[in-house]
């Protein structure tokens, strides 16, 4: 089935390997509020660390008590980050198979324009419909916290 997907973008005033170097320190992962029915992150730590990272599982939990786990599938600190979110815990599971999440990085003066793009996969037809409120607030909350990464950047 067809995934439901959305990009958000923002200038951040830090480099690529910067970036990247924030994404693979879970420790922080509790910086992310969520907005309105996504849960913003309680914990989450390594299940499986990689030397190269690609490959490595990050399991989660969210303050509303779910709880996922992110797999990294590619790791190129210079151009690329693509993550697999699976593995939910009800209710989205019956609702979702699968998010991949891909972070992408080009060059601007001061910074770099990343772009984290989404696609959500449904289980089925009627699942698609609820998955679809469902991107409505993470793509809020995913614009949310790429603006905090920026303020925290910055200060």
């Amino acid at each position: 089935m067809e995934p439901i997907g959305f990009t958000c973008s923002e200038v951040l005033p830090l480099s690529s390997r910067e970036i990247c170097a924030e994404i693979a320190r879970v420790e922080g992962w509790s910086g992310f509020a969520g907005y309105g029915i996504v849960p913003g992150i309680a914990h989450a730590e390594y299940e499986t660390r990689t030397a190269g990272v690609t490959g490595s599982r990050i399991r989660v939990r969210n303050r509303d008590g779910s709880r996922h786990v992110e797999e990294v599938l590619e790791w190129d600190p210079d151009r690329r980050v693509v993550m697999r979110i699976a593995e939910f815990s009800p209710p989205l599971d019956r609702v979702c198979e699968r998010f991949v999440e891909t972070w992408t990085f080009e060059p601007r003066e001061g910074g770099t324009l990343a772009h984290r793009a989404f696609a959500l996969y449904p289980r089925s037809r009627p699942a698609r419909l609820l998955l679809r409120g469902v991107s409505f607030f993470l793509r809020r909350a995913i614009e949310r916290h790429l603006a905090q990464m920026k303020r925290s950047a910055r200060g």
